[in-house]
């Protein structure tokens, strides 16, 4: 009888636990660095995993390529993003149920977007916000700096791209290591 109790008291803490966890990455903040990221209603993104131990995932990837590229911010600059939308290169078939979810990518309608807002101030001051829209319709077509077996190699590039032109950085400056 105590094994019992003892289990599904264990088994109650860690559901509520991952229930805690899940509610409160709905909008979290992840800051790192220079970089502070934040997914604004990420379940209600127009395409990310339909598992949400792989949405997760896509999300942490995000937040660490954003800010590996945030460390190339020169001293005293902070960069705040909002992530509002995303639509990963390619389509899931959700016909098609694995361990290893498929992207089909036909260079149709199925390239890369983010929509975003960003905020970056120097020294506690802003000094440029706007809305941005990424997307990059020809992803299939140019030369990718990512290996093929690197996890969103194509939103990785748009990102590098944007960052590059927006915050007048040349991209071989970036911090883009894995």
């Amino acid at each position: 009888m105590k094994k019992k109790v003892t289990r599904l008291l264990l088994a109650g803490s860690v559901l509520l636990a991952s229930a805690a966890a899940w509610a409160q990455h709905s909008d979290a903040v992840m800051a790192t660095g220079k970089t502070e990221v934040r997914y604004d209603k990420p379940e209600q993104f127009a395409d990310l995993s339909f598992d949400p131990r792989k949405r997760e995932e896509a999300l942490q990837e995000l937040t660490r390529h954003f800010d590996k590229l945030g460390a190339s911010l020169p001293a005293g600059q902070h960069l705040q993003i909002v992530i509002t939308d995303i639509d990963l290169a390619g389509r899931e078939d959700p016909q098609v149920r694995s361990a290893n979810e498929i992207r089909v990518m036909t260079g149709g309608a199925d390239w890369p977007r983010i929509s975003l807002s960003y905020v970056l101030e120097q020294d506690g001051k802003a000094i440029k916000s706007a809305d941005a829209q990424l997307s990059d319709m020809s992803y299939l077509t140019h030369m990718n700096r990512y290996p093929s077996g690197e996890r969103l190699r194509y939103e990785k590039l748009m990102i590098d791209e944007w960052f590059a032109k927006t915050f007048h950085l040349p991209l071989n400056r970036l911090n883009r290591s894995s």
